[in-house]
């Protein structure tokens, strides 16, 4: 399996990105092949610019044969549509959220549950373990067609409403948004609240209408999609590290010349680098955006008790010795890397 041979090359960086989409020579020279890289965030987002960097870098490596295109916005479709065009080859990368991959392989779950990880480092540690990730990341490949290249690092999630949230008897009646996948669901209501999956085009004007009174995710979308104009409280529940993941159709990764396969594997960790050290400045910058439109960050909040609320989801998910093995590896990093 492919993931197996390039593994220790690709899991690198804090947390997981996924390229996606595919095209053969479109829009560009003769004889270059364009692979389009789905995405679903803004053009400012710095896993779209780390993107583009190794289009460029791909495209010099192979002396033309090889460049990137990057779809931003939703523009090839959401990520679940766009996830199955990865499997069936006619899209050739993407980023994807962590709770999508739990629709083809369920041990996933465990980088998707709340409160897994104590800090950033601790996340690297596990993703950057061959030993660790391996198996998982290939867990795709011979069923779904889709080489999983790498994690990295997409944030701390956390509540933001028409209110501040400090404990869980705040969120008691409040509509949240989350994603839409059963676990996140379940977290939600433990949390407190009434969880409501949307898409997340639908977010903002249900956020303004008031069928939503809040939503959960980290500041930079919080910022990008403008949510800090409808919903002003930013509360830092920290209740989800979630990674992308960095996904590539296995049959666009055949069709590649050895030599200019391997010219995009070895530029796979120079780019997830970028677009986690990116993500840290850009999570600075969207904060202080957000704050200059009179949003306010709520740092005083009773993260235990949330983390208490939702330990029967953490206990219920842990089922198998998959899950077992994953899960004690988290906590053996949480150990040594401790939140400050």
């Amino acid at each position: 399996m492919h993931i197996k041979r390039i593994s220790a090359v690709l899991i690198t960086g804090a947390a997981v990105v996924a390229l996606s989409a595919c095209g053969s020579g479109d829009g560009g020279d003769a004889g270059t092949t364009t692979l389009r890289l789905a995405f679903n965030q803004t053009e400012q987002h710095p896993q779209y610019i780390a993107a583009q960097k190794l289009g460029e870098k791909l495209e010099e490596a192979t002396d033309g044969r090889y460049t990137i295109e990057v779809y931003a916005n939703e523009t090839l479709g959401s990520q679940s549509d766009v996830v199955n065009n990865v499997s069936d080859g006619s899209v050739d990368m993407m980023y994807i959220g962590g709770p999508v991959m739990e629709s083809f392989n369920e041990d996933f779950i465990v980088f998707n549950l709340p409160y897994m990880f104590d800090s950033i480092e601790a996340q690297h540690a596990v993703f950057s373990n061959e030993e660790v990730m391996g198996d998982l990341l290939s867990s795709i490949e011979e069923d779904k067609k889709i080489t999983a290249l790498g994690a990295l690092y997409a944030g701390v999630r956390n509540v933001y409403a028409t209110k501040p949230v400090e404990s869980p008897d705040d969120m008691d009646g409040l509509k949240i948004r989350v994603q839409e996948s059963d676990s996140q669901v379940e977290m939600l209501n433990l949390m407190g609240g009434v969880a409501s999956p949307m898409g997340q085009g639908e977010v903002y004007t249900a956020l303004q209408s008031g069928v939503l009174d809040g939503a959960e995710n980290n500041e930079t979308v919080y910022n990008a999609l403008k949510h800090d104009e409808v919903a002003q409280y930013y509360s830092y529940t920290k209740h989800l590290m979630i990674p992308d993941y960095l996904l590539m159709s296995t049959q666009s990764l055949d069709a590649m010349p050895e030599e200019d396969r391997q010219a995009l594997i070895d530029l796979i960790p120079e780019t997830i680098e970028e677009a986690n050290a990116g993500f840290l400045e850009f999570e600075d910058e969207s904060i202080a955006k957000s704050e200059e439109t009179g949003a306010e960050f709520i740092t005083d909040v009773d993260t235990a008790a949330f983390k208490e609320r939702v330990q029967p989801l953490v206990e219920e998910s842990i089922n198998n010795p998959v899950r077992e093995a994953l899960y004690d590896a988290v906590q053996d990093a949480n150990a040594e890397f401790p939140a400050e």
